[in-house]
Parts: C-alpha cells; sequence; structure tokens
C-alpha cells in the first residue's frame, strides 16, 4: 500500500513552566506504518503523545491530519480526528462487560441497543484476529483481555490513527506476539500506528521506523531495519552506551531466606498466594516471573511484614549469629529490630517507597531517624548520601531540597533504589525496580543490582521483562494464581517456557531446569 501522511507534527513546542518538556518537534507517522517513539525518561514522549491525543494542548506549533490543520483542545476533539490512545493503565469498569465499557461515553440520541453493540465487537475482532467476548465482564478477564477491550473500544469509535502505551509491559511473551500479529494486520488495513515502549528488541521487531527523542528535542528518525539497539541508545542518549548485565557465578551461596507454605487471603476472603516455597540465597539473584496480580507483590510484602499470613514460615539465617529466625507474623518495625537487614523497593514507589511532599533528603532519613540519640535530627549524612545517589544513579533534579513529587517517575524510582542499596542489607527485594525507567538507567539498576549479589546479598528481583530476568538472575521462580508453577534455572531456561509457566500452574514433579 503506498504510505502517505496519516499525520503531521510541526515545530511543537510544550512548556510547564520553566519546564521545557517539548521543543520544536517536527515528525510524521505514515498510514499502513508502525512507528515507535523512544526517548530516556523525561525525554518528552508522553507530553507529545498527550497532545496529540487532546490531553495536553500544545503552546507553539501545528498539527496537521491528512494534509489539512487540525485543532486538538480535548480527546473528544482527538475521537472526532480519529485518533485513539490506549493508556497502560486501563480504563475500564470491572462491573460492566466488555461491550458496555466500549460503548461507555459515546452520545446516541436513542437508546444503545446493546446486541447491535456485541454484533460490531464481534464484527471488529473476527477482523483483526482478537480473541474477545462482548458479554463477559471485565472483572472475569485476564490483563491480555482487559487490553484487548481498550483497544477495540478506539477501533469501534472507528480510530485509525492509535497511540500505545507500554502495550506489552503486562503480557507474557505468547500474548505480545499475539498482539503484535495484530498490529501488523491492523498497519495492513491501513491503520497509522505509534507505539511508546522500552524494550529496544520489540521496536526492531514491530515497527516500519523510530523516532527519538532526547531531553524534549527531537533527534531523528531512521528505518528499524537500517540500525540496532546500539545506534538507538547511542541517539537516546548522545554517548555510546554498553548494554551489557555481566551475570557472575553464585560466589558461595548460603541459604538466607527459606520460605515455606506460605499463604494469605484478603479481607474478602481472595487468596492471594498458595502454599508458596522457596529458598533465597546469599549472592544470588532469584527472579520472580509472573503476569500482573500473580502474587508477586503480596510476596516481598509478606517477607517484609506487610502482609498477614495464614499458614507457612518465613525463616532467615542471621549471617553474623547464624542464628534462625521466623519472621512471621512480626511488624517491619520488629523485624528490623531484630537486626534483620531487609531492604524492600515496593512496586508502588510514592504510595509506600517515598514521601511525595518530602524532600530528597528528608527521604533518606526516613531509613535512619530511629537511631537518632537526641530530639534533634541529624541532616549531614543523609544530605550527603542523597547527593551520592544523584550523582550515581544520574538522577536529573535542581537539588537535595527538591520535593520527590516533582521528579518524573523514572527519577523518583532512582532516588528509591539508590535508598535501599545504601542500606547494605542482606536481603534486597526489588519489584518492578527498572518499570518506567529508560534503557541507560535500567542498565546502571541491574549493575547495581549484580554488585549487591557479589557483596553476598541475597537479591530477590520481579521483573516484567522476561529476556532480562533470564539474562540477569541465576534462578527464576514463577508464580500464577498465587502459586509456585516452577522454579528454574535461568541459564537453561527460554522465555516461551517461562511464558507457558506462568499461565498454567504445574502439579507434581520437579520442572525442567530446576534446582529445588
Amino acid at each position: 500500500m503506498s504510505q502517505n501522511a496519516a499525520i503531521e507534527l510541526r515545530n511543537i513546542t510544550k512548556t510547564f513552566g520553566s519546564v521545557v518538556a517539548n521543543k520544536n518537534i517536527s515528525l510524521t507517522v505514515n498510514r499502513g506504518e508502525i512507528l515507535s517513539i523512544l526517548g530516556e525518561n523525561g525525554s518528552g514522549k508522553t507530553t507529545l503523545m498527550n497532545m496529540i491525543s487532546g490531553i495536553y494542548f500544545p503552546d507553539e506549533g501545528q498539527i496537521f491530519i491528512d494534509g489539512k490543520e487540525v485543532v486538538i483542545r480535548s480527546p473528544k476533539d482527538a475521537f472526532e480526528h480519529k485518533i485513539g490512545m490506549i493508556h497502560q493503565h486501563f480504563k475500564l469498569v470491572d462491573v460492566f462487560t466488555a461491550s458496555e465499557n466500549i460503548i461507555l461515553g459515546l452520545e446516541d440520541e436513542k437508546r444503545f441497543d446493546l446486541k447491535a453493540a456485541e454484533k460490531k465487537v464481534r464484527e471488529i475482532s473476527e477482523k483483526y484476529g482478537f480473541s474477545l467476548d462482548p458479554t463477559k465482564k471485565v472483572y472475569e478477564m485476564s490483563v491480555s483481555e482487559k487490553q484487548t477491550v481498550e483497544i477495540v473500544r478506539v477501533l469501534y469509535r472507528e480510530a485509525d490513527i492509535l497511540i500505545l502505551d507500554e502495550p506489552t509491559a503486562v503480557l507474557t511473551p505468547q500474548e505480545a506476539k499475539r498482539l503484535f500479529e495484530i498490529l501488523r494486520r491492523m498497519r495492513d488495513d491501513g491503520k497509522a500506528i505509534i507505539i511508546i515502549t522500552h524494550k529496544l528488541h520489540e521496536v526492531l521487531s514491530l515497527s516500519d521506523r523510530v523516532s527519538v527523542l532526547r531531553k524534549g528535542e527531537y533527534i531523528g528518525t531512521v528505518k528499524t531495519s537500517e540500525t540496532d539497539e546500539k545506534s538507538l541508545t547511542e541517539m537516546m542518549v548522545g554517548k555510546k552506551i554498553e548494554l551489557n548485565i555481566e551475570r557472575a557465578e553464585p560466589c558461595n551461596p548460603q541459604e538466607r531466606l527459606l520460605v515455606s507454605g506460605v499463604s494469605c487471603v484478603n479481607r474478602e476472603g481472595v487468596t492471594l498466594l498458595n502454599n508458596v516455597s522457596f529458598t533465597a540465597r546469599s549472592g544470588e539473584i532469584l527472579g520472580i516471573a509472573g503476569i500482573a496480580g500473580s502474587g508477586q507483590r503480596e510476596l516481598l510484602e509478606a517477607i517484609a511484614g506487610l502482609q498477614k499470613l495464614y499458614g507457612g514460615d518465613i525463616v532467615y539465617n542471621d549471617p553474623k549469629t547464624g542464628k534462625k529466625e521466623n519472621l512471621r507474623d512480626k511488624t517491619p518495625l520488629q523485624i528490623r529490630e531484630m537486626g534483620v537487614r531487609l531492604s524492600f523497593v515496593p512496586e508502588d514507589r510514592l504510595g509506600m517507597g517515598l514521601v511525595g511532599n518530602m524532600d530528597i533528603v528528608d527521604n533518606m532519613m526516613l531509613r535512619s531517624y530511629r537511631r537518632g540519640k537526641t530530639f534533634l535530627l541529624e541532616r549531614k549524612a543523609p544530605k550527603n548520601l542523597a547527593e551520592e545517589i544523584i550523582k550515581q544513579l544520574e538522577v536529573v533534579t535542581p537539588g537535595v531540597s527538591t520535593p520527590v513529587r516533582r521528579l518524573s517517575g523514572g527519577n523518583v524510582q532512582k532516588v528509591l533504589v539508590g535508598r535501599e542499596i545504601s542500606s547494605s542489607p542482606t536481603v534486597l527485594m526489588a519489584a518492578y525496580p527498572v518499570r518506567g525507567l529508560d534503557i541507560n538507567s535500567s542498565y546502571i539498576i541491574y549493575n547495581l543490582l549484580n554488585e549487591q549479589k557479589k557483596r553476598g546479598t541475597a537479591v530477590i528481583f520481579v521483573g516484567e521483562d522476561l529476556d532480562v530476568l533470564i539474562e540477569l538472575c541465576d534462578r527464576i521462580l514463577v508464580l500464577c494464581a498465587g502459586q509456585v508453577s516452577g522454579i528454574v534455572d535461568a541459564r537453561k531456561v527460554t522465555k516461551e517456557e517461562i511464558g507457558l509457566m506462568m499461565t498454567k500452574i504445574k502439579t507434581g514433579g520437579e520442572n525442567k531446569n530446576g534446582k529445588e
């Protein structure tokens, strides 16, 4: 199919006070192509897409659709120009069916014909290869099905310019592969598709062209057939970056944390973890894989004393005394007072990890204020630590006195990981520590985790990128619906095998390549 410009941006500029988010950006997306947008944290990718989808309005510049200048002041305007954005965090009503969510918000003078809507949803699904039951309630759906509802919703509104923000972040490799096949069909049907992703291998396998932003400015667009990961990273960062995760062999691994038969339920009586058992060893990185909501967060919270258990034990082996302590039913403070050095990088970085209204120095002090000998707080050491973290992790901030809530999501994550690692833990638990980070920042974090491993720390790493889990970890524990479906050797397993385990609970016998 001959390509022509579906949407063209000319000299788009957007500022927030003194911060320039986008500066004179010009780029074109053609019909019948998939364009990926790459850039470091804070490079302006999301801001630019939010202007196309009507969430923000540009301060300067022009937007053209099919060669005609348009003004997009709201998401409603964007839909009228057949632009639809699928956000990373789904915006669905759980108690509604797929069809009810899809037609929600549409205006119609007559009463909606739900049967007709369901028929149209089926037609769209069949056309592009979606697997979607229009009558299924959202709360009964998998993450992949919920994403399908979001995509079909914009197609139902006849969108032919689609923007997808991190579309594979919570998908298994098999689900991501199916999504790519669907996106290629949509491209072949003449749709213009824009993808925001941090996964360079996906960019190269899926997109036709890649546009790179750096510090709010447009760097250039290249054909994916004429580039590679190293070249794209250099365009993003502005310098040569080595993208290698050095995985050393575990040195004298000792059992540090023994989790046996751990089970817990929520207030509604729903089982969150069911008979989970594993061992975390010093000088080793144990990865935890699973589709979203499989119990990863609850497992780490249980170890940290934030989840009440109704079954099982969590035994900690103190490396100094050799004494074994059961952490079950102890509070986080009690765990700390026992001398157990657990560091916990939670999934919700501002909700659980840091206090948004406090500055970086004060957030450093959250780890140490109880050790003070007087009512006056000592700020010199936390300030030095904050300055060291800013320098080592390349945190973009006006200074150490900046409130954390004013930092970008990626820089908030750096502050949190840096603070936890600085406490020299014997067990370091990290839930999605690189979520929202660009490729350069992610590799900084991976190397920090490897440094902890070399120092004899038992590292438990919850990740969503299976390629990284396989390359970084020594063993991988796979969770499915709150149960362990297998523990495998990361050096021998494939991501396809892990993907199957993420969706199917194994019963009986040892797993292939397993060591437990």
